[in-house]
């Protein structure tokens, strides 16, 4: 016997096990999706300029192929991969209660400050740059997620403020500042400033009255100090925080700022910091208030009334980034199917994969045109000036149209992400691809600023309490009547459900408010190919319980060409 441990290879197998049929040769893999265009999004660029912001689409779409840069694309994985770290104590013992970042995080915040993400749209005249902001959050979305909660909360803070106007005259300025300034200083030495909220405490979630938070006046007229523990309170870096707190006349709204205009730390003890799902790049905590100083804003026992501005805008960021993550995941998923072949053909050629893809840029369009909607209707109410006259319709339209995208869009995205993610196959499924964050960031947008049944009790009550919710939303579907017979129907069973719903049935009843409202809007701006295929699916019924379950009707070809960037 001879044994084949002592054998030297002969040259012709030595030639073969190190030249060209070498093991890590990679074959049928798509190239890297950077550098793209993140703007390169029909409904959005059409929704910008229907939404009257048609003025930015060149900054939109500059911001676009920055967002989708080899660089900016590192920023958003490294942020997250490089997690915030909070120190209690600095060397010498003294307590700091600060939370570094990575580089990255301030990269990404600065572009976002920068390009007017933040507050910059309450201090721009212009018609529509409310939408203009929106419409770049859209697009800087496709970073990553987490820095856009400090900017979002910034946004929101100044219509809250403004019921306090010798504190909005003083911190507005720097609010809507493009100047992006980190690091705890007097908040009035620095060039800009960011804000959060802390409303959310353990014994109660989205009850907020239920807070335990006491205020109690000092001797000085407005000051107030604060004892308590909130439970969820993110971005504790800001500048300046929106608090609810119980004060002698009820549930009051609170301007606290991290560091006092004596320059000394204001108590704010963050007790650790959360170890989430998701949105790792952003630092959510626990801070702890103790003789914490903060001024009123607005009357004592208003405060839900003071803040409730504040929440409508957040609802609509929330919107606006389940928007972005599906529009996101559906451009890497469309690269991807682009360069992998499977059973002789690529997978963009095969039937199904088109079907599903197809299926997948209907959700999207549909979200991002709902979302440029909301950001019209907001635009239009902060200005005072309606579309649809000066009699507050769009006010009453944004109120009841924002809490049904909250509830839907961001409910729709876990799906969405996990089916565009499945396009990847294995390779989506590890981390490199970026898909597993994505997926991991879907959930909070139906969590955030309350889940699915506080908006749809929301929306409800806004029917019973402002009657003028739903003639305002039914004045929005009559622009849309009579152009499908799906959608015609649709209404009428609206309206027959309005009258019938109790509180078991809100859930169906805002699916279908929501469903509507997209279809109408698709219907009247969107290619026949895209309204009718949702018209058939969403209320036609023509549909299966996944994606990917368009009848053979829908115009793929013709839906994907319109969604895939750079066509197919």
């Amino acid at each position: 016997m001879v044994s084949i441990l002592a054998q030297e290879p002969s040259g012709a197998a030595h030639e073969q096990s190190s030249g060209q049929y070498a093991t890590h040769d990679v074959t049928n893999q798509p190239p890297p999706s950077t550098p793209y265009d993140a703007s390169e999004d029909t409904a959005l660029l059409e929704g910008l300029r229907r939404e009257g912001a048609g003025w930015a689409e060149e900054d939109i779409r500059r911001l676009g192929l920055r967002a989708g840069s080899v660089e900016a694309q590192e920023w958003g994985e490294q942020a997250n991969r490089h997690e915030p770290e909070l120190r209690t104590h600095n060397r010498y013992g003294h307590r700091v209660d600060e939370v570094e970042f990575h580089p990255s995080w301030h990269h990404l915040m600065r572009v976002a400050v920068a390009e007017g993400l933040a507050a910059a749209p309450w201090a721009d005249d212009r018609p529509g740059a409310h939408v203009a902001r929106t419409a770049g959050g859209l697009v800087w979305g496709h970073t990553e997620a987490g820095h856009g909660c400090p900017t979002s909360m910034t946004y929101a803070a100044v219509p809250a403020l403004r019921k306090q106007p010798e504190l909005a005259k003083v911190y507005e300025p720097l609010l809507t500042s493009r100047e992006y300034d980190p690091g705890l200083r007097v908040p009035t030495a620095k060039r800009g400033l960011l804000a959060g909220m802390g409303m959310t405490e353990k014994q109660g979630g989205s009850d907020v009255r239920t807070n335990t938070t006491t205020a109690w006046p000092s001797a000085e007229p407005g000051v107030y100090t604060l004892r308590g523990h909130k439970w969820f309170t993110s971005a504790p870096m800001c500048d300046v925080f929106l608090v609810l707190a119980q004060a002698p006349g009820g549930l009051s709204c609170f301007l606290v700022p991290r560091v006092l205009p004596d320059g000394s730390r204001n108590t704010f003890r963050i007790q650790r910091l959360k170890d989430k799902l998701g949105n790792r790049s952003n630092a959510s905590s626990e801070p702890e208030f103790d003789g914490t100083v903060a001024w009123l804003v607005g009357a004592e026992g208003r405060g839900v009334k003071t803040i409730i501005e504040m929440v409508n805008c957040t609802r609509l960021d929330c919107v606006m980034s389940s928007a972005t993550l599906m529009r996101k995941t559906l451009v890497e998923a469309g690269h991807h199917v682009r360069y992998r072949s499977a059973f002789g053909a690529r997978l963009i050629d095969q039937p199904l994969m088109r079907n599903v893809l197809a299926d997948l840029a209907l959700e999207s369009e549909a979200a991002t045109t709902l979302t440029l909607r909301l950001a019209g209707a907001a635009d239009r109410t902060v200005r005072g000036e309606g579309a649809e006259g000066a009699d507050g319709g769009e006010a009453a339209f944004r109120r009841i149209a924002t809490a049904v995208g909250k509830y839907w869009v961001t409910k729709r995205g876990p799906a969405f992400t996990a089916e565009a993610l499945e396009c990847l196959g294995g390779n989506g499924y590890v981390e490199d691809s970026g898909m597993p964050r994505h997926y991991r960031e879907a959930p909070l947008l139906s969590i955030w600023e309350g889940s699915g049944n506080v908006n749809a009790l929301d929306v409800l009550r806004a029917l019973v309490r402002e009657p003028d919710t739903a003639e305002a939303l039914f004045a929005e579907l009559a622009l849309a009547q009579g152009a499908d017979p799906r959608l015609d129907a649709s209404v009428t069973r609206l309206k027959a459900l309005l009258t019938t719903t109790s509180e078991p049935g809100a859930r169906r009843l805002v699916e279908l408010m929501a469903l509507t409202l997209q279809a109408s809007l698709l219907v009247r701006h969107a290619p026949a190919a895209v309204a009718d295929a949702f018209c058939a699916t969403r209320l036609g019924g023509d549909w299966g319980h996944a994606f990917g379950t368009l009848p053979d009707a829908a115009d793929v070809d013709a839906i994907l060409g319109r969604a895939l960037p750079g066509g197919e």
